[in-house]
């Protein structure tokens, strides 16, 4: 009598059990539950992993089968259009080496090392090579085998880069994927073929080091955008194209705000006109200071490396940090304020009446970031925080969070950042103190977050080496997220800098640290402000408030004098004099978004009144020189968006 198969048992999603031949496929499965699911299947989650439809159960287990309606299909489709990218490049381009292609948010990226950079028009060539691959049909087959084979594989199409991937890899075997005539190696999954594909674009290429080190090649990433469906495809390309008309290296160029140099790389250099935008923001910042108790210091650019070895920023930033010899000591250029604040903080014996202390400072900082990642003001080598250090009684914590967290939301709101999103940073891998001292700082925030009732998320991991956070995510005006503020709890620091104060008992106690930041990098945040606001800065802050247009040289003498009557009021106020038509100098003056046009012409100059045009809001009507400086320092003290309401009232 023939031996009975031996059976393995899957319990499925909805609870119920299935018995399978040991060995059956996730496809097989598919194909018993039904032949609708069967068809829509694009893998398995097998044990909550995600696996190939041809992967074979050999033991009991729990299996979902993934169709196109699980999220758990979009890093597959994307996944599997990059290895499309590549075998459209490979056959374009067939002296070009392959690197890795993974899916990221929003579709893929795909490195290559070519014998000359891609341009915009071979993305058209691939794109069209990936068309006709889909309508090929090719069958996406797994292939497993020894890391000789595939070494051998990738040698003999002269792949050094995964060769070198190959012989990194931990065991004795390797999974390859091949579609037609392209192989590649990889864990998989993929869809099933070709001809499941279709709905991507590449976007842009950039360069990017081989394995993220700057001693290995530079290489050509080229960025691809994947969705399950062309209406989230649309939906995203339009995004993009929005985004590109708010690029802040863009917007900043017309209206003259900053500009950089190859001598000082990732470095800005603010004009006039940005200077009086950052200096407008500081100054906005040291009255909310003033009000809450906040007392601005000036600390040193560089010190002595042993500060950074005592905070031990030297052990766990130190890549990211500048360093000199100067008489035979090492020193090192502060990339952020705490430890220099530390030291002011021990020049004196404080009381527990006199906390909590707070510190600002707005000094320049100075980080080694990696010239492919830095990016216009976003991402820069030389920047100022509107950094703060809070020393206060651990008792005191959750109403300092508590203040800390109405600050950061009238600020937000001022520039027009309504929707904030929250979560709180939990112990990383490498970190100081003890499990105690986490566990009880990590409960501190999350108790102060409940106690205000603001929802958050929790982030496993994403605390600082010295303490838990509590990070602060704004959406800007097209939805994309930008994290800013964060307030992090330190009680490290005070312990490796013996920080004390003394209590109500007459002894030294340790105070707690609230590192924190509102707007994060001053040079950042101005650049996420300028495509928030599209360069339609609120009057209050804009660098330049008005500009007065006399209708010909005859008024040249009136409107300078408006000019210097709302200049020495303290306004931000511009005359435009050039030989050219009023049309020609209010379309300039509408291209640089300025907030108001005064125009002086005959009457006006008579009268001794301008004729307002607003930036927004058109033709306002005529005032006096008087009556719109009201109009503006209303606007001014109201933190307003625009003046059309003020102005028209009068």
């Amino acid at each position: 009598m023939e031996a009975l198969a031996e059976k393995v048992t899957i319990r499925l999603p909805d609870g119920s059990t299935l018995e399978v031949p040991k060995g059956a496929t996730v496809r097989e499965v598919a194909e018993r539950i039904g032949p609708r699911l069967a068809k829509d299947a694009v893998a398995g989650k097998l044990d909550g992993s995600i696996v190939d439809l041809v992967t074979p159960l050999q033991s009991d287990g729990s299996l979902e089968i993934v169709t196109w309606k699980s999220p758990d299909a979009v890093p597959i489709y994307r996944h599997s259009t990059a290895h499309l990218t590549a075998q459209a490049v490979r056959r374009l381009f067939p002296e070009v080496q392959i690197g890795i292609g993974p899916p990221i948010e929003n579709g893929y990226y795909y490195d290559f090392l070519p014998a000359r950079p891609f341009t915009p028009e071979d993305l058209g060539k691939i794109e069209a090579e990936m068309r006709k691959i889909i309508g090929e049909d090719w069958k996406i087959e797994r292939c497993e085998m020894p890391v000789s084979e595939a070494i051998a594989i990738f040698e003999g199409q002269n792949d050094p880069l995964k060769v070198q991937i190959a012989r990194e890899l931990p065991g004795e075997r390797v999974s390859c994927y091949r579609q037609g005539e392209f192989i590649d190696l990889c864990r998989g999954p993929h869809v099933a073929s070709t001809g499941r594909l279709g709905v991507f674009k590449l976007t842009h290429t950039a360069g990017a080091y081989w394995k993220g080190d700057e001693k290995n090649p530079m290489l050509q990433r080229i960025y691809g955008a994947s969705f399950l469906t062309q209406k989230e495809l649309d939906g995203y390309l339009k995004g993009l194209e929005e985004a590109r008309a708010r690029d802040h290296r863009k917007l900043g160029r017309e209206p003259e705000l900053f500009t950089f140099h190859p001598l000082a790389p990732a470095s800005p250099f603010f004009l006039p006109k940005g200077a009086a935008l950052y200096n407008g923001l500081l100054a906005y910042l040291r009255e909310e200071y003033r009000r809450r108790g906040y007392e601005e210091v000036v600390t040193p650019q560089i010190f002595d490396s042993e500060l950074f070895r005592i905070s031990g920023h030297y052990d766990n930033y130190r890549d990211n940090m500048y360093f000199t010899d100067i008489e035979e000591r090492e020193f090192g250029v502060k990339p952020m304020n705490c430890p220099g604040h530390h030291l002011l903080f021990k020049e004196r014996l404080w009381s527990y009446r006199e906390l909590p202390v707070r510190f600002a400072d707005f000094g320049r900082l100075h980080r080694y970031e990696r010239s492919g990642v830095t990016a216009g003001l976003t991402r820069v080598r030389t920047f100022s925080q509107d950094d703060s250090h809070i020393y206060t009684p651990v008792d005191r914590v959750e109403s300092e969070i508590h203040a800390f967290v109405e600050f950061l939301d009238s600020v937000y709101s001022t520039f027009g950042f309504e929707e904030v999103d929250i979560s709180v940073g939990l112990r990383p891998p490498q970190r100081m103190g003890s499990d105690e001292d986490w566990d009880r700082s990590e409960a501190a925030l999350e108790s102060a977050l409940k106690k205000i009732g603001r929802p958050y998320a929790l982030t496993p991991g994403d605390g600082n080496f010295y303490g838990p956070k509590i990070d602060f995510r704004v959406k800007d005006a097209i939805g994309r997220p930008w994290q800013l503020g964060t307030i992090q709890y330190d009680s490290a620091q005070p312990e490796r800098f013996d920080l004390t104060y003394i209590g109500e008992d007459g002894k030294p106690h340790r105070p707690v640290v609230l590192h924190r930041a509102i707007l994060g990098s001053v040079e950042r945040f101005l650049g996420i402000f300028i495509e928030h606001t599209a360069g339609n800065f609120p009057f209050w802050i804009a660098p330049v408030q008005g500009v007065v247009l006399p209708v010909s040289d005859r008024f040249a003498a009136a409107a300078r004098a408006a000019a210097e009557r709302l200049s020495r009021a303290g306004l931000r106020i511009e005359t435009d004099e050039r030989n050219e038509k009023l049309g020609a100098r209010i379309r300039k003056a509408e291209i640089q978004k300025v907030p108001a046009m005064l125009v002086v012409g005959e009457k006006e100059a008579g009268a001794g009144t301008v004729s307002v045009r607003l930036r927004h809001g058109g033709d306002a009507g005529t005032m006096t020189v008087d009556a719109f400086l009201e109009a503006a320092a209303d606007a001014v003290a109201q933190k307003s968006r625009e003046l059309t309401t003020e102005v028209k009232d009068r």
